[in-house]
């Protein structure tokens, strides 16, 4: 009952903010029709509700079963088997991730159909995949971050110069969405429940930074893609 409370509290001061400047802007400045105002206010409240649903959904389910299957995964102690699932999970989390859908959708409204939307998607996921592959090793042989990071963005600039210049703010923006709120939550606690098995509690902490290397794998996919089409 308690997080449910918090979760509710979370979303309307997460959501009241911009309720409120819209309508200082809606009777000072811009003056919508009310029809269109009534539209905004009666999504604010689908909106709220669809967070509470959603939020709770991650506390209860994905975060608990993300860093249990990190755990077991860690327990089998078969580095394969532990790096093909962290692709795997990658790959569906971000199929399934809201914000990849509404840029792809985005992109693909914009560039009339040039750029398809089924493709920027399985470009985006794969990116994630390979990346959070990539984490799970890191994980496991403990290797500094700084050098995947560090490597990983010599190779998003290195790229950028070679892919026509349309395709490069659409690959940041990819890695933008990748950190949304299904994708985030399912693979910090796979990171987690990983590390906390592979090097102990104290040291779950390098569970982290999985996010920040899974956002680069979308720039890389998209600049390829640019290259191929460009």
């Amino acid at each position: 009952m308690d997080n449910i409370k918090e979760t509710i509290l979370e979303v309307i001061l997460s959501i009241l903010p911009i309720t409120i400047v819209i309508t200082i802007l809606q009777f000072t400045l811009i003056w919508l029709p009310m029809e269109m105002f009534l539209q905004f206010l009666i999504g604010v409240l689908m909106v709220g509700a669809g967070l509470i649903l959603f939020l709770l959904g991650v506390n209860i389910g994905l975060l608990p079963v993300g860093e249990m299957i990190g755990s077991a995964l860690s327990k089998t102690k078969k580095v394969w088997l532990i790096v093909f699932f962290g692709f795997l999970l990658g790959l569906v989390v971000t199929i399934a991730e809201p914000d990849v859908r509404v840029l792809s959708s985005q992109v693909d409204q914009v560039s009339g159909g040039q750029i398809p939307m089924d493709i920027l998607i399985l470009a985006v996921a794969i990116g994630v995949a390979i990346f959070v592959a990539l984490a799970m090793v890191r994980i496991i042989f403990s290797i500094n971050i700084v050098y995947l990071l560090a490597g990983g963005y010599a190779l998003v600039f290195l790229l950028a110069a070679f892919t026509p210049s349309v395709f490069v703010p659409i690959s940041f923006d990819a890695g933008g969405v990748t950190t949304g709120p299904l994708t985030v939550p399912f693979i910090l606690a796979l990171g987690v429940g990983v590390a906390s098995v592979m090097k102990g509690k104290s040291s779950s902490s390098d569970g982290f930074g999985l996010v920040a290397l899974a956002s680069i794998g979308p720039i890389l996919s998209v600049l390829l893609l640019g290259v191929i089409y460009g």
